[in-house]
C-alpha cells in the first residue's frame, strides 16, 4: 500500500461455521493472483482467469476465490470492503461476504476460504498452471490487541454494530423528507405571485421554500453519506421530492401555463383536432414545419381526446414535473452500467435535476425527445457493447439483439418523427461510441443515420429546402453561434443576476466534472464511453445557431455525462462495479460537509436560474382573457399585431388569423412606430381585406420581455399606447388589468 510497500493487507471474511478467518496478501502496491481454469471479477468488473483471485492494492475490487482439491470451483466477492489507512482490507457493515457461482449468480452451499500456505509457496490450484510472477500468501501472524481508531473501519465481524430495527433506521430519513415536503407545502400556500419584479419568483417565494430545499439537500445526502446504512429506497425518494419541489412549485402556483412557447405548441395541437391532418406551407405559411415534425403533437392531441378536455392547457402546467421524471429511468441505467455505487449514481442524478435549469422540459417536443435520445443511449450502453472474450461455448444472443435492434428502431424512430435537432444529436453521440473499441457494432448508428436521412429527404425536404442555404452560412461560425444564444441584453438588476446564476451553475457543473475526470482515474477508464458523450454535442456549435438557442441545447445534451463525473468529484473515491476504492488522503470530515455544501448551493442556485424570469413567462387569467376575446371577435384573415410574440395564444387561430409582431422588423422600423406610433402601425395594418379586420394588442407579457430584454423601455411602449389610445384611425375592443387591444377602424384603410 501507499508508503508502507512492506505491509500486508488483511481480509476476514466467515467461513462455513460463521467463524471469522483471515488471510494475509503481501501490499507491495502491487497484487497476487492465482491462476487455473476458474474465473473470477477483475477491476472492472470483467471476467478473469484465476481460482484464487485478486487483490490490487489501491484498485477498486477485492475478489477471492478457492477451489476444494479434485471438487468444483467458487468464485465470490466482498461488495462491502473498505480500505484502512494502514492498508488493511476488512468488511465494512452490512453483511458478510456473498458467494458467487461460474455465471456470476449467488453460488449454493458455505463459502471455502482460502488457505494459507508457507511464505516460499505460491497461490495454486490442483491442475492449474502457475502463474509467470507468483505472489507469496503468508499465514497469518497473531498480533497484539491495539485500541482502534475512532474512524477506522471495522476489522472483524465482532466489531460490526449491532442491528437496529427497520423502523429506527427509517425515522430520519421518513422526518426529513416529511418535513421538507411539508415546509414546501407552507410556502406554496403563502407565496403571492400576483406582483413578480425582475428577479422572477426567487423573490416572491415565502422564506419556508428555502428552509425546505435545505431539509431536502440535508435528507438526500444523510441518506447517502450518514453513520448508518439507509434503505436504498430513501435516495430515490429524496429524488422525487426534489423534482417536485423544482417543478411542481409552478404549476400549483400559476392559474394558467407558463411559457408562449407552450402556448404555440397548444396552438399546434389544436390546429391538428381541428383540420383533423397535416397540412402544407402553401396553407400555414412558416408553421408548416410543425405539420412536418409531428410526433409529439400528434400524441398530444390523441391524448387531449382520450381525456376528454378542451386543450393541452388543462395539463400542460404540469409537464415539467412529467417530462423530468421520465429522464429518471435512462439516467439510472446508464449510470448503472459503470458504476454500483449508489452514493455515486444519486449524487449523480441529483445534480443533473438542478443542472438542467435550461427550461427544455416544458411542454414541448424536446423534452420527449430528449428522454428518448438518453433511452437509446441507455440500450446502447447496456446492449451493444463488444464482450470482453470471445467464448465459442457462449449461447447464441442473436434472437435477443433482435429485440434490442426492434426497440432501438423505435425509439430513433419516434425522435427522429418528433424533433429536428435530436437526431443530430443522436448521430453524434452514437458515433463518439463507435470509435471506443467497446461500441464496434454499426447497427445503432446505421439504423439512426438510415431513418433520419429517409425522413430528412421526404415529410422533412420543404423545410430543410428553404432553411438551407441559412443554415449552411452559419456552418463554422462558432463564435456567432454561441454569441446569439446571449444575444438580448437583460436589463435591470433582477435580469443580470439570475442571467449571471444560471451561467455559475453550469460552469460549475462542467468544471466539477472535468476535476472528477482528473481525480477518479480508475473511473475515468471504466466510464470513458460516457466522457465521450459528454463531449460529442460540442461539435454542433459549429453546426448553427439553431434560433440562438445551440449553446443551452448543447449544455442540456452534455448535462448526463457531465453531473456523472461532477458527483465524482464531491465523492472519496468510488465504486466503479464491486468493490471501494477508498484513498486515505480523502477520508474525513471534509468529504461529508464539502459535498452537502456543493449539493446544497446548487440546489438554492436553480431557483433564480429555472425560475427568475418568470415575470416574462407568467401570463395571469386576465391576460389569456383578453387575448381570447380578440381571437373570439376576429373573422377570417384577420391580422392581430403585438409588439413580440410573448403573450398567451399568440398563434391561436394560425391556419385563419395572420400574426405581425414589430419589434421582430429592422430597428429602422421600430424607430418610424416610435416617432409616429399610429400613422405608421395602421400603414402596417391596413393591407387587410374586408371583412377581416386588423387588430392591435398590447399586454403584460410583451412589456415584461421588451423591458428585461433590452428591446424597448416601459415608456417607450407606454407611448405607443398612449398615441394609438388618441388617435381616431382606431377603436378599442377590450382592456382588463393586463392589456388593452385596438381595431383598426374601417374609414382608416
Amino acid at each position: 500500500m501507499p508508503g508502507d510497500a512492506a505491509r500486508a493487507s488483511v481480509v476476514r471474511w466467515p467461513d462455513a461455521a460463521g467463524q471469522a478467518r483471515a488471510g494475509e496478501w503481501p501490499g507491495s502496491g502491487g497484487e497476487a493472483e492465482g491462476s487455473g481454469g476458474e474465473t473470477q471479477r477483475d477491476v472492472f468488473g470483467a471476467r478473469m482467469p484465476g481460482s484464487v483471485g485478486r487483490w490490487a492494492a489501491g484498485g477498486s475490487d477485492v475478489a477471492f476465490g478457492a477451489r476444494e482439491p479434485g471438487g468444483p470451483g467458487t468464485s465470490f466477492v466482498a461488495p462491502s470492503l473498505s480500505v484502512a489507512p494502514s492498508g488493511d482490507a476488512a468488511l465494512a457493515p452490512g453483511g458478510p461476504v456473498t458467494p458467487l457461482g461460474d455465471q456470476g449468480t449467488p453460488a449454493a452451499g458455505p463459502v471455502t476460504p482460502l488457505r494459507a500456505t508457507s511464505a516460499a509457496t505460491s497461490v495454486s490450484t490442483p491442475g492449474a498452471t502457475a502463474p509467470s510472477t507468483p505472489h507469496p500468501v503468508r499465514p497469518l501472524v497473531p498480533e497484539p490487541p491495539a485500541t482502534p481508531h475512532p474512524e477506522d473501519p471495522p476489522t472483524d465481524l465482532a466489531d460490526l454494530p449491532p442491528a437496529h430495527p427497520w423502523y429506527h433506521s427509517a425515522l430520519w430519513p421518513a422526518l426529513g423528507l416529511a418535513g421538507a415536503l411539508a415546509l414546501w407545502a407552507y410556502a406554496v400556500r403563502h407565496t403571492d405571485v400576483g406582483k413578480l419584479d425582475d428577479f422572477g419568483l426567487v423573490t416572491a417565494l415565502h422564506p419556508t421554500f428555502w428552509i425546505a430545499l435545505v431539509v431536502l439537500t440535508a435528507g438526500f445526502w444523510s441518506t447517502l453519506a450518514g453513520p448508518r446504512r439507509r434503505h436504498p429506497a430513501w435516495a430515490p425518494a429524496y429524488v422525487v421530492g426534489l423534482l417536485v419541489v423544482e417543478r411542481a412549485t409552478q404549476a400549483v402556483l400559476y392559474p394558467t401555463p407558463l411559457y408562449a412557447w407552450a402556448w404555440k405548441h397548444d396552438a399546434v395541437i389544436d390546429h391538428l383536432l381541428t383540420s383533423g391532418r397535416l397540412q402544407s406551407a402553401d396553407v400555414l405559411g412558416d408553421m408548416a414545419v410543425y405539420d412536418q415534425w409531428p410526433g409529439f403533437f400528434a400524441a398530444q392531441a390523441a391524448l387531449v381526446r382520450l381525456l376528454g378536455v378542451d386543450s393541452a392547457a388543462h395539463f400542460m402546467a404540469w409537464w415539467p414535473l412529467v417530462s423530468s421524471l421520465m429522464l429518471l429511468l435512462p439516467l439510472l441505467l446508464i449510470y448503472r452500467t459503470f458504476t454500483e455505487d449508489r452514493r455515486l449514481v444519486w449524487t449523480a442524478v441529483w445534480l443533473f435535476c438542478v443542472g438542467n435549469w435550461v427550461g427544455q422540459d416544458y411542454f414541448s417536443p424536446q423534452s420527449v425527445a430528449f428522454a428518448l435520445h438518453l433511452g437509446v443511449l441507455a440500450v446502447v450502453l447496456r446492449r451493444y457493447a463488444a464482450p470482453r472474450t470471445s467464448d465459442p461455448r457462449a449461447p447464441d444472443d442473436r434472437p435477443r439483439a433482435a429485440v434490442w435492434t426492434v426497440v432501438l428502431t423505435l425509439f430513433v424512430t419516434a425522435i427522429v418523427i418528433t424533433h429536428q435537432l435530436t437526431p443530430g444529436m443522436l448521430v453524434i453521440s452514437l458515433a463518439a461510441l463507435f470509435l471506443a473499441r467497446r461500441y464496434r457494432d454499426k447497427v445503432p448508428v446505421v439504423t439512426t443515420v438510415a431513418l433520419f436521412l429517409a425522413w430528412c429527404l421526404t415529410a422533412a425536404l420543404p423545410f430543410l429546402s428553404a432553411t438551407m442555404p441559412d443554415m449552411l452560412r452559419s456552418v463554422g461560425d462558432i463564435g456567432g453561434n454561441v454569441e446569439t444564444g446571449y444575444g438580448a441584453t437583460p436589463t435591470g438588476t433582477g435580469a443580470i443576476v439570475t442571467s449571471w446564476v444560471a451561467r455559475l451553475l453550469s460552469a460549475s457543473v462542467i468544471l466539477l466534472a472535468a476535476l472528477g475526470v482528473w481525480r477518479q482515474p480508475v473511473l475515468r477508464h471504466r466510464a470513458f464511453p460516457l466522457l465521450l458523450l459528454a463531449l460529442a454535442p460540442l461539435p454542433m456549435f459549429a453546426a448553427s445557431s439553431y434560433g440562438s438557442e445551440m449553446i443551452f441545447r448543447v449544455l442540456m445534451f452534455m448535462l448526463p455525462g457531465a453531473a456523472f463525473f461532477a458527483a465524482a468529484a464531491l465523492l472519496p473515491q468510488v465504486r466503479t462495479l464491486t468493490a471501494n476504492e477508498l484513498n486515505p488522503r480523502t477520508r474525513g470530515r471534509r468529504y461529508v460537509w464539502l459535498p452537502l455544501a456543493a449539493l446544497l448551493a446548487g440546489t438554492l442556485a436553480f431557483v433564480p436560474s429555472y425560475s427568475g424570469k418568470d415575470r416574462i413567462s407568467y401570463f395571469p387569467p386576465a391576460e389569456v382573457r383578453l387575448v381570447q376575446e380578440v381571437f373570439d371577435r376576429a373573422p377570417d384573415g384577420s391580422l392581430v399585431v403585438a409588439a413580440d410574440r410573448n403573450y398567451p395564444l399568440a398563434y391561436a387561430d394560425y391556419w385563419r388569423v395572420d400574426h405581425y409582431w414589430f419589434l421582430d422588423d429592422a430597428r429602422e422600423h421600430v424607430e418610424r412606430i416610435l416617432a409616429s406610433p399610429a400613422a405608421t402601425l395602421a400603414s402596417d395594418m391596413s393591407a387587410v381585406d374586408p371583412p377581416a379586420r386588423a387588430y392591435l394588442v398590447l399586454s403584460q407579457g410583451q412589456y415584461a420581455d421588451s423591458e428585461m430584454n433590452g428591446l424597448l423601455t416601459k415608456a417607450q411602449l407606454d407611448h405607443i399606447r398612449a398615441a394609438v389610445a388618441a388617435s381616431p384611425l382606431f377603436e378599442r375592443v377590450a382592456a382588463n388589468d393586463a392589456g388593452v387591444a385596438y381595431v383598426l377602424k374601417e374609414t382608416a384603410r
